[in-house]
């Protein structure tokens, strides 16, 4: 009979010990060199598990699929994304960090001091050529930057993603 009693609080008890406190993970913050094309030294071809290792508190991934997805590693609570099967990173009107040139928000006539003439340009976004690839800016209707992708491809070899994850 005390048998029978004790197993079962023998078992709640064993149960109790296996449970384990989760820790959330924590990134460092992100700080974008737009000059460079890297974010906290990672690059645009860098991989999904170099990016995850340095930012683990990433909010979603999809796997690479040789070119036929998006595949990346995505922070949308500080909107940057890597996509890593396209080698670029997006920026975007949100981002919470760090950028070394203050180009989200600024206007599409101030671009020429920092940057200079575009290598492409369109009427939402211009491309300009870089050290490491391109970089794409895009404006809202009124002029102002709100998207930045960073690739260390060449503007015309470049394939974007329709639409972020």
């Amino acid at each position: 009979m005390k048998f029978l009693v004790c197993f079962p609080v023998f078992l709640f008890c064993f149960y109790g010990v296996q449970a384990q406190l989760k820790t959330t993970p924590v990134c460092p913050a992100f700080s974008v060199d737009v000059l460079e094309g890297t974010v906290n030294e990672l690059y645009p071809f860098s991989t999904m598990g170099e990016i995850e290792k340095k930012f683990p508190c990433f909010s979603s991934t999809t796997e690479e699929t040789n070119g036929n997805t998006c595949g990346g590693v995505f922070y949308k609570d500080k909107d940057i994304s890597f996509i890593t099967e396209r080698d670029y990173i997006e920026i975007g009107e949100h981002f919470k960090g760090k950028l070394s040139l203050p180009l989200i928000g600024a206007a599409r006539n101030s671009l020429f001091k920092t940057l200079g003439n575009p290598h492409l340009k369109d009427i939402n976004w211009e491309a300009y050529q870089t050290s490491y690839g391109v970089l794409v800016v895009y404006f809202n209707k009124a002029g102002k930057i709100n998207k930045l992708q960073m690739s260390s491809k060449k503007a015309e070899t470049l394939k974007l993603c329709e639409a972020s994850q």
